[in-house]
């Protein structure tokens, strides 16, 4: 199982990612050890995630995603069903 998934940092930017272990990436990019985009803005929050069968399908909706414009995402994280806490 693949995830692609959205953040928002302390600034109010969106970072778009792609894992095969959530939880685990999530508590990489708290401490610190994910992405250099998400920490240099730490705090974050989990607003948005979806799950795929392949790695193959997870890359191609991180791309669309990526490419959308930030109307576009906000309305994506808004039909998300759970809000996540802060992390």
């Amino acid at each position: 199982m693949f995830f692609v998934y959205i953040l928002r940092c302390r600034d109010g930017s969106l970072y778009t990612g792609i894992t095969n272990d959530l939880k685990k990436r999530m508590v990489a990019h708290s401490n610190g050890k994910g992405s250099r985009y998400v920490r240099s803005r730490l705090p974050f929050r989990l607003v948005h995630s979806e799950s795929f069968e392949t790695k193959s399908l997870a890359m191609r909706r991180e791309n669309e995603i990526k490419m959308m414009k930030r109307e576009e995402k906000a309305m994506l994280i808004g039909k998300s069903h759970e809000p996540q806490p802060p992390i």
